[in-house]
């Protein structure tokens, strides 16, 4: 890591997250409705919560790989729960390609190069009971920043920076809200949220931010390619 310790956070399309140390990255969820990040630089690792397409992609994946293989780079290391490596697997010899799979699991600890992964977790949230539920690991990033995939997973440690899903088949926003009280964080940023209007917007983060506020942290809108530092 870095002398001064700091650490870039960019939000991308849906819920992608970029983690940047020294020019190094590592890509968190670059799925269907997430921009082209096959240009992206310097993508040590890649971190996927569960097998949904909006957070699994083959072809975020190919082209991310590829500029990295271009570049003299090795290709990212994959971490992801069981389901995903299977699905990654099969689509390997379909695409004729490898992917450097790593399968996870809730308690698992992992360091790469300057970025550390410890992974929360087990299931998706509900849907519905007629949906089976699949794998899903929430991930904590250097210790400081926590996303938990589709899950309102609770950490066993307090949370520096909280990424919030506020969207989703499976979300309720008074279930957000509980999750952001129980979890306390320092801070607290939007994500998992493509399916919003900007009114839709308005009134998640509303909820997000007065309850972060009401534990004493405070709360950020990002858009697409805004980042913040921690």
């Amino acid at each position: 890591m870095s002398d001064n310790n700091v650490m870039k956070i960019t939000k991308h399309g849906h819920a992608c997250l970029e983690f940047e140390i020294d020019g190094e990255r590592v890509l968190l969820d670059p799925g269907f409705y997430t921009e082209a990040m096959g240009s992206t630089q310097n993508v040590r690792a890649i971190v996927i919560t569960h097998q949904h397409d909006d957070h699994c992609f083959e072809d975020q994946i190919d082209a991310i790989t590829a500029t990295q293989l271009a570049a003299g780079r090795e290709a990212p290391k994959i971490y992801s729960v069981d389901e995903v490596c299977a699905r990654l697997a099969k689509a390997a010899a379909v695409r004729g390609t490898k992917y450097d799979t790593v399968a996870v699991h809730h308690g698992d600890f992992y360091q790469d190069e300057a970025f550390s992964f410890e992974f929360f977790g087990d299931l998706h949230a509900e849907i519905h009971r007629s949906y089976p539920l699949v794998q899903n690991c929430g991930v904590m990033v250097n210790g400081q920043v926590y996303y938990p995939g589709d899950s309102y997973t609770l950490p066993d440690r307090p949370v520096e920076v909280l990424a919030v899903p506020t969207s989703a088949p499976w979300l309720k926003i008074g279930d957000v809200i509980d999750f952001v009280a129980a979890v306390k964080p320092k801070r607290s940023f939007a994500t998992h949220n493509a399916l919003l209007s900007d009114r839709g917007h308005a009134l998640n983060n509303g909820r997000v931010q007065s309850t972060t506020e009401a534990v004493g942290g405070t709360f950020s809108y990002l858009l697409d390619g805004d980042s913040i530092e921690v």
